[in-house]
């Protein structure tokens, strides 16, 4: 249940985050890590599907609470974003040093790699310096044995002063030591003595000259050792911080700021400015980090990366990185064609079937034919077609690329693609995203978050829709097969199916990268960002927990989405086709409307109006092009694609139109769920509104030009 300010803690509460405890006795633990650490992977191995996620307050960046217990106590997880260091660079790394310093939380769990357990002391260190209630849990202890790393785990806990514990986070069963440790330190049992990181004298001595007022005035709020090199360091975003956390009155005393004015003057009688100051502290924690480390970690086989370094040789260089990520992008969409018919096409009938039973229930109940028309040919049909059609693909498509990402790839596909967006002024982080919109744009869009740069957040947002999502895949996968890969089906045909995509898809990629260097020459004008992107090690998928998280977190979280705008959808489809003017439909003469304009992009006022009415859901496209053709009253779809092909050519369809419908699927507006997603994150219909026109008019002189040309020579 949602608490009190008094039960959830004062603290807690100023950190902006409401926590939502379970009961009053739960204790609050903040859940850090450098990136790729496998803290999220701790995270839902504690808590499983025991949590929730939202937004940081003010913030758009995700947070994950979660509950578990031991037999002691009971605990809220707070997953906090990954960051490398507390000096906050990101609006990421701003969060979480704020919830650690400001939130309060009655523990801090810091995940470690035990295969780069140096570095990550670093965060750890200075974690211990702000609170000394700490665990730290060197994860990957399989990786470290498997490398041959030795780790000495009691003497870097008695040399750092706080637990440490290791486990195998993919083994639930070997967090529950970190548990025991952290059940320790909550209740007082396990008393810490933090290791203090000493300093060069010049920053010892301007230390110990303002300690002193910095205890007396922070009241014990926050550790005074720390809050004055902070106050020393000069961070402004942190200062307000502090500011609003102790108070204006805090740093306008006047003995405060003498002290600080004195100690600050001192400093820079012995040439030690704000950048100085700030090498000097973090050479400091590097020093700390090896002394923790010396004898403690030992790497027995120095060649112990040589397994990954060779497998980058091949999937990050200039020669086959590229190649290869093409080639499993056409094996991914190979296996959702080849695995999605059969189960597409048994969904389909089950959801026909129940269509036809609520048909006799409506007949047995004499209700109203419009009624029926409305509810059943209307919005249920739709809504069978947006399920049967989207369902399968998103269940093949998500896992699979889940896989790839938990196997380590998806890290090297940003590390191919970020000197291509860096030529394009944006930032590499953008080829995550991108990638996301593969199984939905609005994903994409959210995905955004993980870049820092506005403008550059902006950039990926606004061309995230020109990379297909799941929901134009069977469009496009129909026209290729009908038109330029034959009806017969086979083995042959699926793969034939897929390359053909493949390359649809890589000429969205171009796209793209085309309007992202325009927008960055234009109205987004900038220079790209720099970002730190560490490529994970290559780990053996986990299986069972990928199809179970993508099922959930994805997979329904997307169609439960499209559901809800299907569903108008198709009352408004079914109003057109069902209501006359003149004798003749609204949907007749909407298409007839459009002609002139769809004549022109080599399309049909039929294909044009089919994807106006798709706005709300892109799987309906087809389905609305065969009921204006056949001038049905409600959306249906023919028994075969062979069926198809030839109710289309009998309504003028050409390669050209076969083409020019293909290319106007992948660049138009995007869907209604998508669009949403954009006003949500940017907060401004303007950008909104832009983020619809870019796609929809590239798209429209793309299909002109084409079609032009084709004429000519055709």
């Amino acid at each position: 249940m949602g608490l009190t300010a008094h039960s959830v803690g004062i603290k807690a509460v100023d950190s902006g985050l409401v926590i939502k405890k379970q009961t009053q006795e739960d204790k609050v633990v903040a859940l850090a890590g450098n990136p790729n650490v496998g803290k999220s992977t701790v995270f839902n191995a504690l808590t499983g599907m025991n949590q929730h996620t939202g937004n940081w307050p003010g913030k758009t960046v995700a947070n994950a609470q979660g509950y578990c217990s031991t037999g002691k106590q009971s605990y809220v997880m707070v997953d906090i974003p990954g960051t490398y260091s507390l000096m906050a660079h990101s609006t990421e790394e701003e969060v979480a040093r704020n919830f650690i310093c400001f939130g309060g939380p009655d523990a801090v769990v810091v995940v470690c790699d035990a295969t780069c357990l140096e570095r990550n002391l670093n965060l750890v260190l200075q974690t211990i310096e702000i609170s000394s209630r700490v665990v730290v849990c060197v994860n990957l202890m399989d990786e470290a044995k498997r490398k041959n790393i030795r780790l000495d785990l009691p003497l870097i806990s008695k040399r750092l002063g706080v637990p440490v514990v290791g486990a195998t986070a993919r083994k639930k069963k070997t967090l529950d030591e970190m548990m025991n440790a952290l059940d320790g330190v909550v209740s007082g049992e396990i008393k810490t003595s933090p290791l203090t990181v000493v300093y060069p004298e010049a920053v010892e001595e301007a230390v110990a000259r303002l300690e002193p007022v910095v205890r007396e005035k922070a009241e014990g709020k926050l550790n005074s050792r720390w809050l004055s090199l902070k106050l020393l360091d000069a961070d402004e975003s942190l200062i307000r911080e502090i500011d609003a956390y102790l108070g204006e009155e805090f740093l306008k005393d006047e003995e405060l700021v003498n002290e600080l004015a004195a100690a600050k003057e001192k400093l820079l009688e012995q040439e030690i400015d704000g950048d100085r100051f700030k090498d000097m502290i973090v050479s400091a924690l590097v020093k700390s980090a090896e002394e923790v480390c010396a004898e403690a970690v030992a790497f027995e086989n120095h060649e112990y990366a040589a397994s990954d370094r060779k497998l980058d040789k091949i999937l990050t260089s200039r020669l086959t990185g590229y190649p290869v990520m093409i080639l499993l992008l056409a094996m991914v969409f190979w296996l959702t064609i080849t695995g999605a018919n059969y189960p597409s096409q048994l969904l389909a009938d089950g959801l026909f079937w129940v269509q036809d039973r609520l048909t006799e229930l409506f007949v047995y109940l004499n209700a109203p034919d419009w009624l029926h028309g409305i509810l059943i040919l209307g919005v249920y049909r739709v809504l069978a077609w947006v399920v049967s059609v989207m369902l399968p693909p998103m269940a093949i498509f998500f896992p699979l690329f889940t896989l790839l990402e938990d196997a380590g790839y998806l890290p090297r596909v940003a590390y191919n693609l970020d000197k291509s967006f860096k030529r394009c002024c944006a930032c590499g982080k953008q080829a995550l995203c991108m990638c996301m919109g593969f199984g939905c744009n609005a994903a994409g869009v959210i995905g955004c978050r993980i870049i820092d740069s506005p403008r550059e957040r902006l950039l990926a947002i606004l061309t995230n829709n020109f990379v297909p999502c799941n929901g134009r895949f069977p469009t496009l996968i129909a026209i290729l097969t009908m038109f330029f890969v034959g009806t017969a089906g086979g083995a042959l045909s699926s793969v034939l199916s897929a390359v053909l995509l493949t390359a649809v898809i890589v000429f969205g990629i171009a796209m793209t990268f085309v309007m992202t260097r325009l927008l960055s020459k234009t109205l987004l004008k900038g220079m790209p960002s720099s970002f730190t992107l560490e490529l994970p090690p290559y780990r053996k998928p986990q299986i069972g927990k990928v199809l179970v998280r993508s099922i959930f977190d994805r997979t329904l979280f997307v169609l439960g989405r499209a559901v809800v705008v299907a569903a108008p959808a198709g009352l408004v489809i079914w109003l057109m086709a069902n209501i006359d003017i003149g004798g003749v439909s609204i949907l007749t003469h909407f298409s007839s409307f459009l002609d002139p304009l769809a004549n022109l992009m080599g399309l049909d006022g039929v294909i044009l109006t089919a994807f106006i009415l798709g706005f709300p859901a892109n799987e309906i496209v087809i389905p609305i092009i065969i009921m204006a053709y056949t001038a049905q009253g409600s959306i249906l779809e023919l028994d075969s694609l062979s069926q198809m092909r030839e109710l289309f050519v009998s309504n003028g369809w050409t390669w050209i139109t076969a083409i020019s419908t293909m290319l106007f699927s992948l660049m138009h507006w995007p869907c209604s769920t998508t669009l949403l997603t954009i006003k949500k994150e940017t907060g401004s219909l303007k950008w909104t509104a832009l983020a619809a026109a870019l796609p929809t008019v590239t798209g429209m002189i793309i299909c002109i030009l084409f079609t032009f040309i084709a004429r000519l020579f055709g």
